[in-house]
């Protein structure tokens, strides 16, 4: 194999940057369509129509043609432990990146790419890029084009001489079969996708029409035809509200029955890798050495039903990237959850002790809400009564909620790792090794220290830029045993007497 090489995307990319352009031209190019009538008036003479047809086709032609010019100008190649890029449309471009400083290879298999047998390949590196493009993306190359990148980057990385035959290639690519580790049943997809977020606005939807109708039915026989007739349009104003919020609920349904289809996780080369989706497939690397902490996330729904989601803070990842909190596992039954994360993180604890909030901390808990929820409830009191009085339902649901939060809150310290457990609406277990975390701060406002509490938060780096955590109102002394865990070892006078010189 000759090293300088340079090696050319698949035709197909072209055809993929012209639709990828086009999609983001889409919106302004209907706008200017419709402003001009869809071609001109037809009382003209035709001729206003075919220079408009002729500027639309010529648009057209132009977008197919920048495409096909960047796959040619395309090339990238191999040299001196490097994946060497050259681009551009005008200007010619060249980008250097060594395979050292790669921390992931994303591939994505979409409907353009199965037919013939391809793949995208998105390269980062540590720190990820500064834009909102990945640090190179390959449009279209051969799954064994794919797999050579890979073997460069592991011949590279592992100090392996370059020129190795063929039976050592192979060895070094299959040197490490794929371990699966989870794969999700199609009654976890289901209920994954049944109790997404587009389920909410479905029950919200339900509980407007069902107020409707019960307010309709008990008072249509005694008002006059006018006031029926008022409210039977509001009626069908809600089925139609109903009706809408019940197909988007559908739609969310089918969005993540295709995006989560069989969707698997395996350990390959100390990475973790991600296999999903239906009609484009995606498979994404995760380093684990790239992960900053571990959360496993119950929102109240689900926490009933005995299911969690597993999330990973990840360093690095481009902007592009909308999950700088990635999915490990989606959905998974919390009977499960230990089984899975043991085989991956070898050393968490995943059942630790923990040191929970003091009880004198519970009304700082929903003493904030009060404080909202008071003048609001007087004001709907005052100018809906008698129903405004339903609003006072909120103070024992404040209460119910800030006990719920406070018998969440706690700690734990397993030697170099940290467990923080907290709830906002869902409740969240998150695991992060010391050397990991950014900062540690604690927080202590006038009224906690009346009471000899204070909070302790918590930075880790994710994606490009932090995670928070936080345990509010902790006893005094466990967050102060907390920042002295946190702080460096210092050596004692024995120790710097020692590390001098003998003279």
């Amino acid at each position: 194999m000759m090293f300088n090489e340079k090696y050319k995307l698949h035709p197909i990319s072209a055809i993929i940057n012209f639709i990828k352009v086009l999609k983001d031209m889409i919106l302004p190019f209907i706008v200017v369509v419709t402003v001009n009538g869809f071609g001109g008036s037809r009382d003209s003479d035709g001729w206003p129509s075919f220079i408009t047809y002729s500027i639309y086709a010529f648009v057209l032609i132009f977008l197919l043609v920048s495409g096909i010019v960047k796959w040619k100008r395309f090339r990238y190649w191999f040299e001196e432990g490097e994946l060497r890029i050259e681009y551009g449309l005008f200007v010619k471009k060249m980008r250097y990146i060594p395979f050292e400083r790669i921390q992931s290879l994303n591939y994505t298999e979409g409907i353009f790419h199965r037919p013939f047998g391809l793949v995208k390949v998105k390269v980062e590196t540590a720190g990820g890029g500064p834009t909102k493009e990945a640090d190179a993306v390959l449009t279209a190359i051969t799954k064994d084009a794919a797999e050579q990148i890979k073997r460069e980057m592991i011949q590279t990385k592992s100090k392996q001489p370059v020129e190795l035959n063929e039976a050592i290639q192979r060895e070094v690519v299959l040197m490490e079969e794929p371990r699966p580790i989870f794969t999700m049943s199609i009654k976890d997809l289901i209920v994954l996708a049944s109790t997404s977020g587009g389920v909410g606005v479905f029950f919200s939807g339900l509980a407007v029409f069902a107020a409707q109708f019960s307010n309709i039915i008990p008072y249509e026989m005694i008002y006059d035809e006018i006031v029926v007739f008022i409210r039977f349009g509001a009626l069908i104003i809600v089925l139609g509200v109903f009706f809408v919020l019940l197909v988007a609920w559908v739609v969310s349904v089918i969005l993540t029955l295709i995006n989560y289809y069989n969707f698997t996780i395996s350990i390959e080369d100390n990475e973790i890798v991600i296999t999903r989706g239906l009609l484009e497939k995606k498979k994404i690397t995760l380093p684990l050495s790239r992960i900053q902490g571990v959360r496993v996330v119950e929102n109240p729904f689900r926490q009933l039903i005995g299911y969690a989601s597993i999330i990973v803070d990840s360093a690095g990842g481009s902007l592009e990237e909308k999950d700088e909190k990635i999915r490990l596992l989606p959905l998974v039954k919390k009977t499960k959850i230990h089984c899975v994360l043991e085989q991956i993180f070898l050393e968490l604890d995943l059942e630790p002790n923990f040191i929970t909030v003091p009880k004198r901390s519970r009304k700082f808990f929903y003493r904030l809400d009060f404080l909202w929820i008071i003048p609001v409830s007087a004001t709907v009191i005052y100018f809906f009564y008698p129903f405004g009085l339903l609003s006072l339902i909120l103070l024992p649901l404040s209460y119910i909620f800030g006990m719920w939060q406070h018998r969440t809150a706690g700690y734990a310290v397993n030697g170099p790792h940290l467990v923080m457990r907290y709830r906002n609406l869902s409740k969240v277990t998150i695991w992060m090794e010391k050397k990991r975390i950014q900062s540690m701060t604690e927080r202590m406002t006038f009224f906690q220290k009346r009471k000899n509490v204070s909070s302790i938060i918590t930075t880790i780096k994710s994606g490009v830029g932090g995670s928070t955590a936080i345990v509010p109102h902790l006893d005094k002394a466990d967050a102060e045993r907390l920042i002295n865990w946190y702080q460096p070892i210092k050596p004692n006078a024995i120790q710097k007497e020692k590390e001098q010189p003998i003279v």
